[in-house]
């Protein structure tokens, strides 16, 4: 693929809409301006390609733990996807294609990497200033999504570690691992997909549990040949199929609901299945949460727990405190002798970056109105910030289904607010401040009695400086597209710009 590098360092390029990022959300939006006849908008992109965390996340075992037809876009659906939860290099392709087949690359700069983004009140148009130039725009669309900045813990000595360190997000490919110490940082998400793939080649794999987690058997499988070519030849098999497989999450939403028969259900297949793959009871105890079932991300794996009983592999129950050279010393006061340290370690969620470089009219960021955690509007909007939305927000993340959907229901909103604007005069939005307050106060009300506010529950879903819940849709996903997939001007403050443009 060739996105446009353009426009050069100097130099103002002037469109309708800039979009921020071209992972799903950012190609989500640009597709439906396409689809929809406006050709005015540019999507800015860091990096060197498309595709956000599908592009960054490389390392061995990379998968998705959503199922493949739900974790695509319902107006691209694929039927060669090869196996029921997709391998990383396969959603990266079809990103790829995604950009290329819906007419995105001319609109696309790559290596643009955003410095700032300021709202003009004069001329009631964005500035966003960049490594390549200044884009100004009616609208602006932040599509940076949750998992896009890595995180890093402060650990006491580490730049003085004698060996290779890297986070999962920025695999170091030129490392070699085989016969190595290796440690991982982490037991979330992404180390229960590298761990099994360490544990084959390392001489010796120490994992550093801070926490444990839920993990459930992972269904997955194949698509065969037939298969593909019934989903290729009746397009209404493979959209019942979707539908299937996206209904039968929404169920799982009762147990983050914390509905009892059905969170005890969810809780005794999680420990089924420890106690079925962990004979060893010292070790199970240690795999063994002390939290309950959906207040972290539930994980599916079937090889990550047969991984730890390997006897190249420890399982370190506490997090890393301090390094010592090539000597790393975990909290639990125990030491090992490691030639390489991989940080799975998450990553910037609760305080995004972008939030620091986005700027209302009084040079107030983004960040610093969200000083006691992030919120907006239908997750979208925010109050004091005309005419920019943002996508993969406050309250938009979800801990049963895809976000896929989400981010669709949210596109589907600003189209509407845009063709609301246009057909206005060019009206400028700007929710109002009492209105974004109710939703707000609405969403934590939702969220009392869900397992994510519970007694004992720390996760990254929870802002740590209020305590609320501003990651996570506290409802069924459906129920987002309800509520939010559909523009209603009401709750806006318009005014109409001198010149339309």
């Amino acid at each position: 693929m060739n996105p446009s590098t353009e426009p050069q360092q100097s130099g103002t390029t002037d469109v309708e809409i800039v979009i921020i990022g071209t992972g799903f959300g950012g190609l989500a939006m640009g597709a439906q301006l396409k689809r929809h006849g406006r050709e005015s908008f540019v999507l800015l992109e860091r990096a060197d390609d498309v595709a956000g965390t599908w592009r960054d996340n490389t390392y061995p075992g990379a998968a998705c733990d959503v199922p493949s037809h739900v974790y695509s876009f319902s107006f691209r659906p694929n039927p060669e996807w090869s196996r029921f939860f997709s391998p990383g290099p396969e959603i990266l392709q079809y990103l790829r294609d995604t950009a290329r087949e819906e007419g995105l690359l001319p609109h696309i700069r790559v290596g643009t990497d955003v410095e700032d983004a300021r709202w003009d009140a004069a001329a009631q148009r964005w500035t966003v200033s960049t490594s390549k130039g200044v884009f100004t725009g009616r609208f602006l669309v932040t599509a940076t999504g949750h998992l896009s900045d890595e995180a890093l813990p402060p650990i006491k000595g580490l730049d003085g570690f004698t060996g290779e360190v890297f986070h999962s997000a920025r695999w170091n490919h030129e490392v070699p691992l085989e016969g190595k110490r290796i440690g991982v940082i982490g037991s979330g998400a992404t180390a229960v997909q590298v761990v099994p793939e360490l544990a084959k080649t390392a001489s010796e794999l120490v994992v550093f549990q801070r926490s444990a987690q839920y993990i459930v058997p992972r269904p997955d499988r194949a698509y065969t040949e037939s298969d593909k070519r019934l989903f290729r030849r009746d397009p209404d098999a493979m959209a019942h199929h979707r539908a299937e497989i996206f209904w039968f999450l929404e169920s799982r939403y009762a147990e983050r609901r914390a509905v009892p028969g059905v969170l005890d259900k969810a809780r005794s297949e999680a420990l089924e299945h420890l106690g079925r793959q962990i004979e060893d009871p010292e070790l199970r105890a240690k795999l063994t949460p002390d939290y309950e079932f959906g207040c972290k991300r539930v994980l599916i794996s079937d090889t990550y727990y047969p991984a730890l009983t390997r006897d190249n592999v420890t399982l370190e129950a506490s997090a890393l405190d301090h390094v010592e050279g090539s000597k790393v010393v975990s909290t639990d006061r125990r030491a090992y002798e490691l030639d390489v340290l991989v940080f799975c370690t998450g990553f910037e969620t609760s305080e995004p970056p972008y939030a620091r470089l986005v700027h209302d009219a009084d040079g107030i960021s983004l960040s610093d109105h969200w000083a006691h955690g992030m919120e907006a509007y239908a997750s979208t909007t925010v109050a004091g910030f005309p005419n920019l939305f943002i996508i993969n927000g406050p309250n938009t993340g979800l801990g049963h289904n895809s976000i896929v959907y989400i981010i669709e229901a949210q596109v589907d909103y600003i189209l509407g607010a845009l063709d609301w604007s246009r057909a206005g005069g060019n009206h400028v939005l700007d929710v109002s401040a009492e209105a974004q307050e109710r939703y707000v106060d609405e969403l934590q009300q939702r969220s009392d009695g869900t397992v994510w506010l519970g007694s004992g529950c720390k996760s990254w879903y929870i802002d740590p400086r209020s305590g609320r819940l501003t990651l996570i849709w506290p409802n069924f996903a459906h129920e987002f597209r309800y509520r939010n997939g559909t523009f209603d001007s009401a709750p806006y403050t318009p005014s109409q710009t001198a010149t339309a443009r």
